[in-house]
């Protein structure tokens, strides 16, 4: 069979499987397959409902190639709302958090647009931190629950601390696409009853790690936003949403100033 012959078989199979962009799909496995018996084993994987990006080993992310593999949480493109806001916010020689990480998709945007700032980042999910350790400073990528694997000298030294937590409601869980809710640890998904409780976790506790004019982001969804901009309210910051209907994203900044 032609390379040409074998690329319609592989998009007839992707796409009698329901995938809706099997071109592309087939084009990235093609690409990332070593040899045929490799490619047989991707797409068999993908046929059966696996996530692209974790077959793949990456994920693009606000122009980057992010490392990724199964078992992780995959980065959205919503979240790129999140790492750009950051980003911005931050400058060089600034000390920035990239808090419930994952994979280090946003820690790996601000350290590409700010080079000299120094990412730190930690996540409680073991694969996820070893994700973010290829993605970041490995010495900087610290496995634990939010801030409680951080040295206790960098107390209130972070200028930016940027957080992706969970925020599905626990009883929406079930509604989520399969590639999310069948190979994504929960611990990645459930933001408890409401949605927000890693939200108020974050909000208490983030005030002792950041510089007197500091700034706290939170990926949150148009119906929790303003909930998690009242948590940060009370805690005294100033507070905005961001939104981009393009990527679908929503962020809550939080200022100290």
């Amino acid at each position: 069979m032609s390379a040409a012959g074998y690329r319609d078989t592989v998009v007839e199979r992707l796409r009698a499987a329901g995938c809706v962009f099997a071109e592309d799909e087939a084009a990235l496995l093609i690409d990332a397959a070593a040899d045929s018996d490799d490619l047989e084993r991707l797409v068999a994987a993908r046929v059966s409902g696996q996530p692209l990006e974790p077959l793949l080993g990456w994920v693009a992310f606000a122009g980057l190639r992010v490392r990724i593999g199964p078992g992780v949480f995959v980065p959205r493109r919503r979240t790129e709302v999140l790492a750009r806001e950051a980003a911005t916010l931050t400058a060089p020689g600034d000390r920035v958090l990239d808090l419930c990480c994952g994979a280090g998709a946003v820690g790996a945007t601000i350290a590409a647009r700010v080079p000299e700032a120094e990412v730190w980042a930690s996540d409680i999910e073991p694969e996820a931190v070893r994700w973010a350790q290829v993605n970041l400073d490995p010495s900087r990528v610290l496995l634990g629950d939010l801030f409680a694997p951080l040295p206790a000298a960098l107390r209130g030294s972070f200028a930016v601390i940027a957080a992706n937590a969970p925020y599905v409601p626990s009883e929406a869980i079930a509604l989520m696409p399969p590639e999310a809710r069948d190979y994504e640890p929960r611990v990645t998904l459930d933001g408890g009853r409401d949605g927000v409780d890693e939200h108020r976790r974050i909000v208490s506790g983030a005030r002792d790690w950041l510089t007197a004019s500091g700034y706290l982001l939170i990926e949150s969804s148009v119906d929790q936003a303003p909930v998690t901009a009242a948590l940060m309210q009370a805690e005294g910051f100033r507070t905005r949403v961001v939104r981009s209907r393009k990527r679908d994203g929503t962020a809550v900044v939080g200022s100290l100033v």
